[in-house]
Order: C-alpha cells, then sequence, then structure tokens
C-alpha cells in the first residue's frame, strides 16, 4: 500500500485554521489584534506594568516564589487571577 496525501477540501482547511485560530498560544488574528488592550508595553501575547508594592508584601511574595520554585511575576499574575475570577470583588 502507497502513501498517499490526503485530498485537500476548502471547508476541512477553514475548519482546520478555526481549531488553530483557538488554540491558548495561537498568534491573535489581525481583528483580534485591533481589540487588544492597548495599556502598557507589548511583550509577546502579554503586557508590561509597572507595579508599586509594600516591601513586606514583596518579601512575602518572593518568599513563596522561591518555595514553590515559580518566579515572582508567576506568583503576582496567579494571586491577580485568583482574585479576579474569584468572589473577592464581586
Amino acid at each position: 500500500m502507497s502513501i498517499q496525501r490526503k485530498p485537500k477540501s476548502a471547508s476541512n482547511a477553514a475548519a482546520q485554521d478555526a481549531f488553530i485560530a483557538g488554540a491558548p498560544d495561537a498568534r491573535p488574528s489581525e481583528a483580534q489584534v485591533a481589540e487588544v488592550y492597548n495599556k502598557g508595553i507589548p511583550k509577546g501575547h502579554k503586557r508590561q506594568i509597572t507595579l508599586t508594592i509594600a516591601p513586606e508584601m514583596l518579601r512575602k511574595v518572593d518568599e513563596v516564589a522561591k518555595r514553590t520554585g515559580q518566579g515572582r511575576a508567576g506568583i503576582i499574575n496567579m494571586a491577580i487571577y485568583r482574585a479576579l475570577e474569584g468572589d473577592i470583588f464581586k
């Protein structure tokens, strides 16, 4: 049995493109880029901001980062995510 190429169909290609575009790490389309929040400095799919934090809180963040093997930014991002997705501000 010989290996043959799969026939291309327009609807199949469109479905594949839609599937790939829906991936969390997919490049944003031109329409999505226009809708991006423009505050901060672009860094890939994220935005860099300046944050002012009390020294004691920063020390605690650094302790958690060291204990868990994560970076400071990861700990801060996780805390913000949990605060916004949880019921703290509802």
